[in-house]
Order: structure tokens, then C-alpha cells, then sequence
């Protein structure tokens, strides 16, 4: 029993040894928003298939230049005749006319090994194949670069988000802090008879609204980072904190002064797929007119036979065969099949031309309207910031009138409301500027 309990103990704690190699440690990460962006382009669940997709391509390409290669298959048969099979022959070979006379022809045990080989020496599908086989890896490079720019927009805004909700906190905190030691003063003079009860209420009415926001604020700041986390590709419950603040991003008007350069559309990666695209349907009209063409291909066999009446002999006797020749195949009517293949590629490829024509449309379109929405962000954006700091001065004076009797409460108490409010428009601003400088890089191809 002891021994039992011993052995139980021992694999036990290999167990639970095994178990804590496996488990990831914990790790605190500090990123700046390019570090973010890096982190989802090896962990973001599309960009990791769109690299797959990359890599899948790659095997298919080297299956395609596979069937131009010789093709050599092995055959081995064996066969146990338990009864031969009889053929009727004509009675006159044996001076009996009018009758048929069963013969068994064979021997009851045969057995064959062979190798056959094909080689192709002319397929315009194959010929096709070949020269269409980089654009068709191009494409889903093309593919995995678009699904990376998609994955550092959404990195990029999250991480954004985050740094918006920062700020948010740090005035509510200034906010409340102000508030409090208001309050804390109208308190005093409201117990020695200066100030009216209501004047307090006003006050703790205010005062309970900014903590209850500051702890919702607080809430969502959880929030966007776990959207940011999952943005990433990050487990939601990983440890992440920013590197970047809102003073290292740039936001000037310069970065929307291109909206003269008309091709533009060139350096968007949306583009480029549907050229790639429309070559893909040129190589795929090119092979639907090669069906008309004909098909030439080499053939040779090499067999071993064995036949005999017992199967211990059976082996003792070979029978070789072989042969060479080539197969000419010529397509002379298929009611019309490969015509019609033929027209309907034809309108594939005119309505890739359309693509890129509507492309081009959108592309200047989204461009003017990033630019216009930039500039229009950064516009609201100054102001907010010249009313946050109107509002600061507006409750500074207020709040000296108050002290000196000749202001209200009530001009106090609307103040600090406007100071609220302005706060609020100045994140709802700079959220926006910095969401449509991401759309303008993006607009603009910049984000590679």
C-alpha cells in the first residue's frame, strides 16, 4: 500500500510540473500604438489566415507547375481464375459444323506488375497555368497586405479610445476635485449662516453627477481595453498598459493638403487587388480559348506478367510488355460549350475594367471625404478647446462675484455646468480628429 501511495504521489507531481511548463506566464505589456499594430499582425485572428491563405497559395502554385512533370503510377495485380472462363468456338475448326464447342483458355493463376508513364507535351491550360501562376500568388499577397492595413485601422482607433477615455478621467478628476473643495467651502459658510441650504444642494447635485460619470468613465476604460486587446488579437484578460500619450500624435492640416494629386488611387491596396484581379480573368479567357486548341501527350508502359497452373510456380516464369506512343487529342465539337466559356469570360473581364473604373470613383471619393472631415475635425477641435477654456474663466469669475455678494449661486452652479458640457464636447472632438486622421491615412494609402 505504501508503494502504491508513493507512485500515486510521483505521477503526480510530474503532472502537476507537466502542467505548469505548459501554462503561459503572465506578462505585463507597455506598448506604443506601432508595437499594438506589430503584436496584430502575428496574433489577430484574420491576418493570421490571410497569411495562411498566402502559404496555401504558395502549395497550389507548386501543384500546378506539378502537372507538367512526369506523371508515374505502379500497378500490381494478381487474380485466382477458381473457375476459367470457357469460350464457344465454332464447331467446323474441329470437322463438327453446326455445333460450338467450350474450350477454357487461361490458367488459373496470373499475376502482373507494371509502370506507366505520362508526360504532357503541349496543354495550353497548362501553358497558361504557368504564366498566370504569379499573379495568382500576388493576389492573396495582395490579400494578407489589405487584411494587415484593415487590422492597424482597428488597432489604431481602439488605442486611440483609450488614450480619449484617459484624458476624459483626468478632467473628471480635476472636475470633482474643484467641485469638492467648493462644496466644502459653500458647507462651511452655509453652518455659519452665509450661504443658503439650497446653495449646498445645488452643489451636491452636481457634485454626485460628475463621480457617478467618473465611474462609468472608468468602467468603459475597461472596456476599451479589452477592445483593444481583442483588436490585437490579445487575450482580453492579458495585462496591458499605453506608452503613447495624446501629445505624441500630430494632428495638423498639412497631412490633407494632397487632395490635388489625382492618383492617388494608385498607392490604395484595394486597387491593386482588382488589377491583380482582372489579370487573373485575362489568364482565365486565354485558357477557355486554349480549349480549342489540341493536346499532345507521351505515353509509355513497362508490364511483367505471370501465369500458371500452381501457385508455387507461379513466379517462376515472367512475361514482360511494354511500349511507347503518344495521344493527340483534337477537339472537334462540343455543341458549342467552349464558345459560350469563351463569351462568358469575356464579360468577366469587362466587368473587372467596370471594377476598377467604380474603384477609382470611390477611391477619390473617400478621399475628399476624409480630407473634409479632418479639417472640419480639427476645426471643432480648436474650438472645443478655446470654450473648455472660456468656460474655466467664466466659472473663475463667478465664482469671485459669489464670494464677494454680488453673483447667485445659480450663475455659480450654471458655470460649472458649462465647464461640464465643454469638457464633454472637447472628447467627443478629439475622439473624432483622431478617428478621421486614421481615415485620411487610410484614404490616402499611407498605412502600409
Amino acid at each position: 500500500m505504501k508503494h502504491i501511495i508513493l507512485i500515486i504521489s510521483l505521477i503526480s507531481a510530474i503532472a502537476s510540473n507537466g502542467f505548469a511548463q505548459q501554462a503561459p506566464p503572465d506578462t505585463a505589456y507597455n506598448f506604443t500604438v506601432t508595437d499594438c499594430i506589430n503584436y496584430a499582425y502575428n496574433h489577430q485572428h484574420d491576418v493570421i489566415n490571410s497569411k495562411l491563405d498566402v502559404t496555401s497559395a504558395n502549395y497550389h502554385v507548386k501543384e500546378i507547375i506539378g502537372q507538367g512533370l512526369p506523371q508515374i503510377t505502379g500497378d500490381a495485380s494478381f487474380e485466382d481464375y477458381l473457375k476459367i472462363p470457357t469460350t464457344l468456338i465454332p464447331g467446323e475448326f474441329f470437322n463438327q459444323p453446326g455445333t460450338f464447342i467450350p474450350l477454357k483458355f487461361g490458367v488459373t493463376y496470373q499475376a502482373s506488375a507494371s509502370v506507366t508513364l505520362k508526360q504532357i507535351l503541349f496543354d495550353p491550360n497548362y501553358i497558361i497555368g504557368l504564366q498566370g501562376r504569379k499573379t495568382y500568388k500576388e493576389l492573396y499577397d495582395r490579400s494578407y497586405t489589405r487584411t494587415k492595413i484593415e487590422a492597424s485601422v482597428s488597432v489604431t482607433k481602439a488605442y486611440y479610445q483609450v488614450l480619449v477615455s484617459v484624458e476624459q478621467l483626468k478632467l473628471l478628476d480635476a472636475n470633482i476635485n474643484e467641485l469638492k473643495q467648493q462644496l466644502d467651502e459653500t458647507g462651511a459658510r452655509n453652518k455659519q449662516g452665509f450661504v443658503e441650504k439650497i446653495d449646498v444642494d445645488r452643489l451636491t447635485v452636481q457634485y454626485n453627477s460628475l463621480v457617478t460619470t467618473r465611474e462609468n468613465t472608468i468602467r468603459l476604460l475597461g472596456l476599451n481595453y479589452q477592445l483593444l486587446k481583442f483588436q490585437m488579437g490579445m487575450p482580453i484578460e492579458g495585462e496591458l498598459t499605453l506608452k503613447d500619450k495624446l501629445e505624441d500624435i500630430k494632428l495638423e492640416v498639412t497631412s490633407a493638403e494632397a487632395i490635388t494629386d489625382t492618383s492617388v488611387y494608385h498607392n490604395r491596396i484595394e486597387y491593386g487587388l482588382l488589377e491583380t484581379q482582372k489579370k487573373l480573368n485575362g489568364y482565365d479567357l486565354k485558357s477557355k480559348k486554349g480549349q480549342f486548341l489540341p493536346k499532345l501527350t507521351l505515353n509509355g508502359n513497362y508490364a511483367d506478367s505471370y501465369q500458371n497452373n500452381s501457385f508455387g510456380n507461379l513466379f517462376k516464369s515472367v512475361y514482360p510488355s511494354s511500349y511507347i506512343g503518344l495521344t493527340l487529342s483534337v477537339p472537334l465539337y462540343t455543341g458549342g460549350q467552349h464558345l459560350n466559356q469563351v463569351k462568358q469570360s469575356e464579360i468577366t473581364v469587362l466587368k473587372s475594367q467596370n471594377d476598377l473604373y467604380d474603384m477609382k470613383n470611390t477611391i477619390n471619393l473617400q478621399v475628399s471625404q476624409a480630407r473634409v472631415s479632418y479639417i472640419n475635425g480639427l476645426q471643432t477641435l480648436n474650438d472645443q478647446k478655446k470654450n473648455m477654456a472660456l468656460a474655466e474663466e467664466v466659472l473663475r469669475v463667478a465664482k469671485i462675484k459669489y464670494e464677494q455678494g454680488v453673483g447667485s449661486s445659480i450663475e455659480v452652479t450654471q458655470a460649472q455646468t458649462d465647464v461640464t458640457q465643454a469638457d464633454n464636447s472637447y472628447i467627443q472632438g478629439l475622439y473624432d480628429a483622431l478617428v478621421s486622421k486614421v481615415d485620411l491615412d487610410k484614404a490616402y494609402g499611407r498605412i502600409k
